[in-house]
């Protein structure tokens, strides 16, 4: 990747963000966070409504002042300063486009305001207009261009300003699924071939996972997990990041063993070998929590338990079951379902939890 000269790296310190109700409750929404954002990294705040992403966002872009501590973008202190001193961007969720201008003077109406010549401003437009695929729609307004193109706008807005760091707001949100796949694909392939800095705020476990080279999850106004989505998949810090990102089974253990190579847990009645990827110190006799995800279940002939079908759906590219195992119900799903043997509702089931997926969490 190709870094943009101008990008820079953003470090928060101990940020508190706090709200006074008319009742004078006080309400924290971003509670003692530290992070740092490289330059040229695309992360993703992710997290429920009300977590304190968008807060946090709002902070860095200067629409918010932080309670206390401290907001650094490269080496400059910049709590204080306005939005319009910052050396940010930001995409809207609702684009915030002009209605009366059309595609090309949308664009340039932050060069127009640095007094650029004409030639500068034609030149730099062009060339962005190219990098997001609006050739030809210069003259046409807002009106009269598709929601996805009317994104492109505003991201080509927010970049033509070569910020060093851009920041956005839930941008997809008002889009159809299948636009959004593919929103997400052009922005990160932009934001590649720039390398600006890159703050992205969704509720979307996908697209934070599609888009990030790292993602930061929240709740309650404080970070739970900071990780590659590989990571924060297959390695969650706790029961909140497994549940939130993705799917997955939450299966009550208690430790029987240990060695070099991991733990012995007794899961519903059968001990199974399972490495101890957090390198925690668990020890003989603790209570655990299993994570175990739907694609990591097996539903077949054979295996460590048995269970009956509830639920069976074929969903296309995997099929998707539900079995009760005693007084717990698994999820499952089965990837390329046409290539196997498929089960029915009410049927006497094996299952099988594949032990080295399984990752356990106190």
């Amino acid at each position: 990747m190709v870094k943009n000269e101008k990008s820079q790296p953003v470090r928060l310190e101990h940020i508190v963000k706090e709200y006074v109700s008319p009742d004078k409750s006080v309400f924290r929404a971003v509670n003692d966070i530290d992070l740092t954002i490289n330059a040229g990294e695309f992360v993703t705040l992710l997290g429920p409504s009300g977590c304190g992403k968008t807060t946090t966002l709002r902070m860095i872009a200067g629409f918010e002042t932080p309670t206390s501590g401290d907001m650094f973008l490269g080496n400059e202190r910049i709590n204080s300063l306005t939005p319009d001193k910052r050396d940010t961007a930001m995409v809207f969720q609702s684009y915030a486009l002009f209605p009366h201008y059309d595609v090309f003077n949308n664009i340039s109406y932050g060069l127009r305001l640095r007094k650029l010549s004409k030639e500068e401003i034609s030149r730099k437009v062009g060339a962005m207009i190219e990098l997001v695929g609006l050739t030809g729609m210069e003259s046409r307004f807002p009106t009269q261009i598709s929601g996805g193109q009317q994104q492109r706008v505003a991201l080509a807005r927010a970049l033509i300003m070569e910020p060093a760091v851009m920041l956005f707001d839930e941008p997809l949100s008002n889009l159809d699924a299948k636009l959004r796949v593919n929103m997400r694909t052009e922005i990160r392939k932009i934001q590649r071939k720039l390398g600006v800095t890159s703050i992205y705020v969704t509720h979307d476990q996908a697209e934070a996972m599609a888009l990030s080279d790292r993602i930061i999850i929240m709740n309650k106004g404080k970070i739970e997990q900071v990780g590659t989505p590989q990571e924060v998949y297959l390695r969650p810090a706790s029961v909140f990041v497994a549940d939130f990102i993705g799917r997955a089974n939450f299966i009550k253990g208690e430790v029987k063993g240990r060695d070099e190579h991991g733990l012995a847990v007794e899961l519903y009645g059968t001990v199974l070998h399972i490495k101890n990827y957090a390198d925690k110190q668990f020890t003989v006799g603790d209570t655990v929590t299993a994570v175990v995800r739907p694609e990591s279940v097996t539903v077949g002939t054979e295996g460590q338990f048995e269970g009956d079908i509830v639920m069976s759906a074929f969903m296309g590219a995997h099929q998707e079951y539900r079995v009760k195992l005693g007084d717990i119900v698994l999820d499952a799903e089965q990837l390329n379902p046409m290539g196997g043997k498929l089960f029915a509702e009410n049927e006497h089931v094996s299952i099988r939890l594949h032990e080295d997926s399984i990752y356990i969490v106190d």
